[in-house]
């Protein structure tokens, strides 16, 4: 098995209400994120939570906020908006939807959604003409037909 680098995930707690990030296992996807403050997501509503941590993420990664499958099978509660880019560096919302008929107590220090840091790559863009494209999806699509 090929050696690992060692990688490290800095943050810093913006206010005396934030939490460190924290794993629920050795081996867990992502370090659980947490709420700063005691907030209500109203039914079939949504609500930005706060959890005044600022991160620098690993370099060549970027943060993916992915819901907890938990609050999500218990009270239908999803996550949107989940990507933190690399060169982000201000306080770290979470997006919260609640797909229930019920509000949604969240309380300070509740684990509300997961940071995973996933390798990203950053391509230089270039534009093609359609010829390009064409032999590649003229079987699939009814508008574009080969020569």
């Amino acid at each position: 098995m090929p050696s690992e680098t060692h990688v490290i995930l800095r943050f810093v707690k913006l206010s005396e209400h934030a939490l460190s990030p924290i794993k629920g296992s050795a081996k867990a996807a992502g370090y659980d994120l947490r709420s700063a403050y005691d907030l209500i997501v109203p039914a079939r509503g949504k609500e930005l939570v706060r959890t005044d941590i600022q991160i620098e993420l690993p370099a060549g990664c970027y943060g993916r906020v992915a819901p907890r499958s938990g609050l999500a099978l218990k009270h239908h509660i999803d996550v949107g908006a989940g990507v933190i880019d690399e060169d982000y560096r201000g306080n770290v919302g979470v997006l919260l939807f609640n797909h229930s008929d019920q509000p949604f107590e969240v309380k300070r220090g509740d684990r509300i959604a997961q940071l995973i840091c996933q390798r990203i790559f950053y391509p230089d863009i270039l534009e093609v003409e359609l010829e390009f494209f064409t032999t590649r999806i003229a079987a699939f699509s009814p508008l574009i037909t080969q020569q």
